[in-house]
């Protein structure tokens, strides 16, 4: 059983500070009005330089979140890009929700959500479930260009597109362009709203939260970032130091790293921990032996030979026609690590014939509610097409997917996991390139959580080491057998976390002890 890995890396020394308060105690700033214990009251209207927060009902969700109830909410109103003074301004919903304890440190802890697109304002349900609004407020803001954000910069188009082509071969050029075509007609969309599509980056997103703070009149907070909302914090924490008390990372994404090469790094690592748990339980290796040829060998001869196959949904009306090609099952296969107990027995399944399982989890994916209207494409394409694609040639690409998975074919390395045609999107959604600095990497002295899942096939356990070495008061920590954004898959990263806000230099790490293996289903 592979031993759970913590690394702790402390401050060389004052000297070698680079300026960053560690602490971030800050006075309030001018306009700043009224005391905030337990984080910002939520009830005044604070205006500072170009931003201004005003309290109000709290923003829209897709449906009823009842950890929003007690909840102190409004809006934060920035302008759309900073570059342009006099511009438009956009309207960031805001959630503060309250602590449990009847008497709350003072420092709150801010959420970054992931995708690039999520709304941070949906995730309140995790944030309270995991704890962190023990003795702390939490703190949710919609990224710009969210759901709860006004401009929301949604396209159901593509997520409708994205539904259908569980129909489509994979990576077939006429999939390619009606993927393309999808991505055109929401950019045309979307610009028509005239909204500046260039301003939907890491770089004015960083700035928000900035502004956030200093109008909620807060001295320091801390900051919880998962999936890409890591992305988003690291580029915050090189930006805008001042007032950080602690920043914990989950499923970590550098900017520095992040690229089509990185995920298929990320899906090499993942895929072979959880073949690796398998291989080491009798159980499991006994019924399913070489399980990572087997992944492999599928692979290849659905490549050349595609299934297709029906299934049956619940939010579906009718039967979902579905294609499993080497492509589909390569990205089935690394978001299936959020259900690793029963991958071993559908991979066996398809390998006899039998593709249901898969192809039921492949469909359900693109068709349920939370696939349909949630995402922000232009928040996304803004992040990726700005800092990511710019930054990496069509070789570096291919390279990284030969070296990870050496015996696939040519047609399915092309694309990248779960990001396929990113590049002919690019070109489509055509905004500038963000300025090289934006991948430079983060240093700092901040007391920083780095978390990770030994199953994470998105954002590989080594992006954690990798993030640390220019984090000087870093704790690594590697949770076993744990997929991407581990704050939701265990209890022991949950406390893990909590501690960390509670002792930043020193987290208890104890229950790693204890983990286990997932006991992995076995079929008669």
């Amino acid at each position: 059983m592979p031993r759970p890995h913590v690394r702790r890396l402390r401050s060389r020394s004052a000297a070698a500070a680079t300026g960053i308060l560690v602490t971030g105690l800050l006075a309030a700033p001018a306009g700043a009005q009224g005391e905030t214990p337990g984080g910002a009251s939520g009830t005044v209207a604070r205006t500072v330089g170009d931003a201004r927060y005003e309290p109000g009902p709290c923003p829209k969700t897709p449906e009823p979140v009842p950890e929003l109830e007690g909840a102190r909410c409004g809006t934060l109103t920035v302008p759309e890009n900073r570059a342009r003074p006099g511009g438009r301004t956009i309207k960031l919903g805001v959630a503060i929700v309250p602590a449990a304890a009847a008497h709350p440190k003072p420092d709150p802890i801010l959420w970054l959500s992931g995708g690039p697109g999520d709304d941070a304002v949906g995730a309140a349900e995790r944030a309270v479930d995991g704890g962190l609004n023990r003795d702390r407020d939490v703190i949710l803001m919609s990224q710009r260009g969210t759901y709860s954000a006004d401009p929301a910069l949604m396209c159901r188009n593509i997520d409708e597109f994205n539904a259908r082509a569980v129909g489509l071969v994979y990576d077939a050029p006429s999939t390619e362009r009606a993927h393309v075509g999808a991505t055109k007609a929401c950019r045309k969309k979307l610009a028509g709203t005239g909204a500046d599509l260039g301003a939907y980056n890491d770089i004015e997103s960083a700035d928000d939260y900035a502004d956030l703070r200093t109008t909620l009149g807060l001295d320091k907070w801390n900051v919880f970032g998962i999936s890409y909302g890591t992305h988003l914090a690291l580029a915050y924490m090189r930006l805008h130091p001042e007032g950080i008390r602690a920043v914990g990372l989950d499923g970590i994404l550098p900017p520095s790293r992040a690229s089509a090469a990185a995920t298929w790094n990320s899906a090499r690592e993942g895929l072979d921990g959880l073949f690796k748990a398998c291989a080491e339980q009798p159980a499991c290796n006994r019924r399913y032996p070489n399980l990572s040829a087997t992944f492999d060998r599928l692979v290849r001869e659905l490549e050349a030979k595609p299934v297709t196959t029906t299934v049956t949904l619940p939010d579906s009306p009718k039967p979902v026609k579905v294609v499993l090609d080497g492509g589909a099952l390569l990205n089935w296969m690394v978001s299936a690590t959020h259900v690793a107990p029963g991958v071993p027995r559908s991979l066996d399944e398809l390998a006899h014939g039998n593709p249901q399982r898969i192809a039921e989890q492949w469909a359900a994916s693109r068709f349920g509610p939370q696939a349909i209207g949630r995402v922000s494409h232009g928040l996304a394409y803004g992040v990726f097409c700005s800092a990511w694609v710019p930054y990496e040639t069509v070789t570096q690409a291919v390279r990284a997917a030969h070296e990870a998975f050496p015996g696939f074919p040519a047609s399915v390395l092309a694309q990248a996991p779960q990001l396929p045609f990113l590049r002919s999107d690019c070109e489509a959604w055509h905004i500038p390139a963000a300025p090289g600095s934006i991948r430079d990497v983060t240093r700092s002295d901040i007391p920083t959580l780095v978390l990770s899942g030994g199953f994470d096939s998105q954002t590989g356990a080594d992006n954690g080491p990798y993030v640390a070495r220019t984090l000087r008061r870093a704790t690594v920590v590697t949770i076993p057998y744990a997929p991407h954004v581990v704050f939701a898959a265990s209890k022991c990263a949950r406390t893990i976390t909590s501690s960390f806000f509670d002792t930043p230099t020193a987290p208890d790490t104890a229950c790693l002890k204890d983990l286990k293996p997932p006991k992995f289903e076995i079929a008669p």
